[in-house]
């Protein structure tokens, strides 16, 4: 595969070398974005490998959307390195990053809700017959297409004709994977896929999150919810102000262990003894600092950080 379309800092024109499962697909070093004086990233490794679901969880303001962007093409990284495919690249657009098999599903899907499904399944890339200039929809084609992509996801829908917008929540998202899977995508970047969703339908994302897996891509799964990053991550990275806090595979780290980081360990462990002055609140389950301390694996900023 090449990636294409290169400006004056667009991505590198090379080859990309087949994937054999160890070489990541991409790849942190160090990573960060400063906007001016602020720094909103600083010293983020992270890697994504064919197969596997990397985890990204963090509060409001811990970095996320800025590491999405910068794997996205939106926004190019001001320190340390972004390789993809083992090869530094530095892309000018999210075309490029999609040219490069790096697809996004951000929280609105990019779908047109009264438009039918097989309609938003080809947005902007429809399938057309006919010679030029009057080229027109294949429109049975693209019907065709779209249901066998999505039934190949395990994801079965009675009418296609239907407007997408009368689909659950889940069911959109689903499709959203389904379209990024069918055009190519080996890194999926879904962001907060589960945010505004009931848990029925956030398990059916999280189906469809571990079938895109098992079909041998790349997932980065942005989320603040530790409890379902843990039913179908592979690997767990934590942003907190903007530096990794946590990078841990899956038996290095519990959920209960995982639910601490998140929840600003140091300061849970701080609140607990605040609210164990207030009459008629159980704080039994909250950790304490050292609990913290002695259990917590070594910080991924530690590592290639100046």
């Amino acid at each position: 595969m090449t990636i294409k379309g290169s400006g004056p800092s667009g991505a590198v024109l090379q080859d990309t070398p087949a994937d054999d499962g160890t070489t990541p697909i991409v790849e942190l070093r160090a990573a960060g974005k400063s906007y001016g004086n602020i720094r909103a990233l600083h010293g983020v490794s992270l890697t994504v490998r064919p197969g596997q679901v990397t985890c990204v969880l963090g509060d409001n303001g811990a970095g996320k959307s800025t590491l999405i962007k910068i794997i996205s093409g939106l926004h190019q990284h001001t320190e340390g390195e972004f390789l993809v495919d083992g090869r530094p690249v530095r892309f000018g657009s999210p075309r490029e990053a999609l040219d490069a098999g790096i697809a996004t599903v951000y929280q609105d899907l990019a779908t047109v809700p009264l438009m039918p499904v097989w309609r938003n399944f080809f947005l902007g890339s429809e399938m057309t017959r006919g010679p030029w200039p009057v080229r027109r929809l294949d429109i049975a084609r693209m019907k065709r297409t779209a249901d066998q992509e999505l039934r190949n996801m395990g994801i079965v829908l009675d009418d296609l004709d239907q407007p997408i917008g009368t689909l659950s929540g889940g069911q959109r998202q689903s499709v959203a994977i389904a379209r990024a899977v069918y055009f190519g995508a080996r890194v999926l970047i879904l962001d907060e896929p589960t945010a505004a969703l009931g848990v029925k339908q956030s398990g059916v994302v999280l189906k469809y999150i571990a079938a895109a897996r098992d079909r041998g891509l790349g997932v980065i799964f942005i989320t603040h919810n530790p409890h379902h990053a843990y039913m179908v991550g592979d690997h767990f990275s934590v942003l907190r102000l903007g530096t990794m806090d946590l990078s841990a595979d899956r038996d290095e780290v519990g959920l209960e262990e995982l639910t601490n980081h998140m929840a600003g360990g140091a300061e849970l462990a701080a609140l607990k003894h605040e609210l164990a002055q207030v009459r008629g609140v159980d704080v039994e389950g909250l950790p304490e600092a050292e609990d913290l301390q002695a259990t917590a694996p070594v910080p991924a900023t530690e590592e290639g950080t100046s």
